[in-house]
């Protein structure tokens, strides 16, 4: 099973461990890719119009400052980096020792910055949406866009990554462009649709993910997975509209104990 899940914008602000090793991370294909974003962010940090170019509120200046800096900071794991409503729910610390193994096997964050990690990945605090316009990134198409530059790059890697299992994607609509399933592959593709306010949704993909790694399941198709989510919540199962396209579960909030 693959479970793709988006970064948090919320984020621990110090790490302990040894600086930033891109060879230390999962997916090594990335690494040139990985470098040179690297470069675009601190170059684009350093910038008198950082904040606007980052799209952060001004009362992130020094975050986007920090990054100027990324390669020296300390890291800690991303399952500790990322912060928030999704990471609390999915609350990893809590597992027992074969579910928290299941999970830092399944679980890829998609990534701004890094393009795809799991969960065990040293990465230093930055501040990066998907969303900025990073110096020195354009492509051939004169884009400088972080979503289609990680187009590029993913496909390989997170083919890979998904094997013959099911592909359970919690991810934000912000992050979906990043890799979309195709081919066979889209035949065992679901994306997790939660209905009502962010937050809501939020904490429930991060529910589902939780309930998918404890269970330990082993189903190899979509409607399986689906049946094992149901065992926890209520959830409706919608066939993709057409040859290409996800799966859709629409999984209902659990209701205020």
């Amino acid at each position: 099973m693959l479970i793709l899940l988006p970064p948090s914008e919320g984020k621990a602000q110090r790490g302990r461990g040894r600086p930033l090793d891109l060879s230390r991370l999962s997916f090594p294909e990335l690494a040139d890719a990985r470098d040179r974003v690297l470069d675009a962010l601190t170059t684009s940090s350093a910038l008198p119009n950082a904040v606007a170019r980052l799209t952060a509120p001004v009362g992130a200046a020094a975050e986007v400052e920090r990054n100027v800096r990324i390669r020296e900071l300390g890291t800690l794991p991303a399952e500790r980096l990322y912060t928030g409503v999704l990471y609390d729910a999915l609350d990893l610390a809590s597992m027992e020792t074969a579910a928290r193994r299941r999970a830092r096997r399944w679980i890829v964050v998609t990534s701004a910055l890094f393009g795809a990690v799991h969960l065990g990945d040293p990465l230093p605090p930055y501040r990066l949406p998907i969303c900025a316009n990073l110096e020195g990134l354009a492509g051939p198409d004169q884009t400088a866009g972080l979503e289609s530059y990680w187009r590029q790059h993913l496909p390989a890697p997170l083919t890979e990554a998904a094997g013959g299992g099911v592909i359970v994607d919690c991810r934000s609509s912000s992050y979906t462009p990043l890799w979309r399933p195709a081919g066979d592959l889209a035949e065992r593709w679901v994306q997790i649709r939660v209905p009502g306010a962010s937050h809501s949704a939020k904490h429930t993909r991060g529910l589902v993910t939780r309930h998918l790694c404890v269970a330990g399941s082993t189903a190899r198709h979509v409607p399986a997975v689906a049946d094992e989510i149901g065992r926890a919540f209520a959830v409706e199962l919608h066939e993709p509209a057409r040859p290409g396209k996800p799966w859709i579960l629409d999984v209902h909030p659990p209701s205020p104990a």
